[in-house]
């Protein structure tokens, strides 16, 4: 290896792997897709190895690349966190935080802890509900930030109201491992209340294809959910991150399971130059939430 290992073409390494294409790699950077294939072939010379196998749309790990992943995303994660613990030492306050309980559990606490770490004067006060009650409550100003399933297509959303999309995830249906409820002639399912984006998209997918449907069970909570499902009650529809051992993902079908399309993850806040901890979580939230696993 030639020298020391540059943080900036680590970077574009580990987007290309997350983002899954030099293009979308060089969209998340800031970079043209030239200067992008320019830094992993740096990379590749600094290392002495290759990293990627570029045939195909979606280049692929070499062995010396997915080792070399593991040390690029804690070098620049401890790199980030240095970074936000020394810029943010002054900042104080405290930040109502709304979100629905599924990313709660499965995007957040990395999320927040890395947060915690580098502003420990801030507090957090974390309420979790539908996304339709926290965008009320954002409205209402009983929170100051809201994480949301968005409607429609992804934007930027409006400056004035702070809204961002965050994160792309698509939607599965989900069953037990050890039963078949899809089988059914009519298909039970676990849906959540009346107005949540998640049901609206599966019973319309369902509806669109002729499939019968009876709902079996209706909770506000992934925990809900996740009971009759495993009971082999149900199936559901959890986004891909919620996918939990002892789930089956069903494949999409025609003429039983509809194919389900992605959801974007919302950022809504109103940005206040009398908040700066409030600034600081969405940008936080805004910038590492995306780079989760999914």
């Amino acid at each position: 290896m030639n020298g020391e290992l540059d943080l900036s073409l680590l970077r574009t390494f580990v987007a290309v792997r997350e983002r899954g294409s030099v293009t979308a790699a060089a969209r998340h950077v800031g970079r043209t897709q030239s200067a992008v294939s320019q830094q992993l072939q740096r990379l590749e010379a600094s290392v002495g190895r290759r990293l990627l196998f570029r045939e195909g749309r979606r280049p692929t790990l070499t062995p010396e690349g997915e080792l070399l992943l593991r040390y690029a995303r804690d070098m620049l994660a401890l790199s980030d966190e240095a970074r936000r613990r020394l810029r943010g030492g002054g900042v104080s306050g405290r930040v109502r935080f709304g979100v629905p309980d599924l990313y709660a559990a499965y995007l957040l606490p990395e999320v927040l802890a890395s947060f915690a770490r580098a502003y420990p004067r801030v507090e957090i006060d974390l309420r979790c509900a539908m996304s339709s009650r926290l965008l009320a409550a954002l409205e209402a100003r009983e929170i100051d930030l809201a994480l949301v399933t968005g409607r429609g297509a992804a934007g930027r959303g409006g400056a004035g109201d702070g809204e961002r999309d965050v994160r792309r995830e698509p939607l599965v249906w989900v069953a037990a491992e050890g039963a078949r409820p899809e089988e059914h002639d009519v298909l039970p399912l676990a849906m959540l209340p009346p107005g949540a984006h998640y049901r609206d998209l599966a019973l319309a997918a369902l509806d669109g294809i002729g499939r019968p449907w009876r709902i079996v069970c209706v909770s506000e909570s992934i925990a809900g959910l996740q009971t009759a499902v495993f009971a082999g009650l149900a199936v559901s529809v959890v986004a891909r991150c919620a996918v939990s051992p002892g789930m089956r993902v069903l494949a999409a079908n025609a003429k039983r399971l509809p194919a389900l399309p992605a959801i974007f993850l919302k950022l809504h806040y109103r940005p206040s130059p009398d908040q700066p901890a409030l600034q600081r979580l969405a940008d936080h939230v805004r910038g590492e939430i995306g780079n989760l696993a999914g």
